[in-house]
């Protein structure tokens, strides 16, 4: 076999065409940028994670500790008895919101006490929920001269008892 010596011409160098193959490559860039499509994280939930316990300092007086109102039933699932707090108000709804804006009070406005007022619905455990939806209504506001009135907005319910 014989080999061949080629010989070259001088200092001939060999040009590489750069700008096809910088337009390919931005052709390729666009063309993932456009059929990219971004996908929600599986399992990323929206959760409202309780805030951390306070630092020791001096206690906020416009805070009040939740409004317990308990609620009794006999055995039917009727109401027998109510009370907010300490405070018996039998088995009447106007009484249980009266006592309930005579705790909060009606002062509107940012730093009320209604602002950050909290409500703790403890019922017996058959009590007929019609009871516990006026007992809702009476605690969370009223209507003056076609203005509704927030008196309490966060409420609670404890867990259910046994009647006794």
């Amino acid at each position: 076999m014989k080999v061949r010596h080629v010989r070259r011409h001088g200092d001939e160098e060999v040009e590489i065409a750069m700008t096809p193959m910088i337009d390919i490559v931005f052709q390729l860039l666009v063309f993932f940028i456009m059929t990219f499509k971004i996908v929600a994280p599986e399992g990323d939930f929206n959760i409202r994670m309780p805030i951390a316990a306070p630092s020791e300092g001096v206690p906020d007086d416009n805070q009040l500790p939740p409004i317990k109102i308990r609620m009794k039933s006999d055995d039917n699932g009727r109401l027998t008895s109510m009370q907010v707090g300490q405070y018996h108000v039998g088995t009447s709804f106007p009484a249980l919101h009266n006592q309930i804006r005579e705790v909060v009070g009606d002062d509107r406005g940012p730093g009320c006490i209604a602002e950050t007022a909290e409500a703790e619905l403890d019922c017996d455990y058959n009590l007929q929920f019609k009871n516990v939806i006026r007992a809702i209504t009476a605690a969370s506001g009223y209507i003056d001269d076609g203005r509704v009135i927030k008196i309490i907005e966060k409420i609670k319910f404890a867990p259910p008892k046994p009647s006794t």
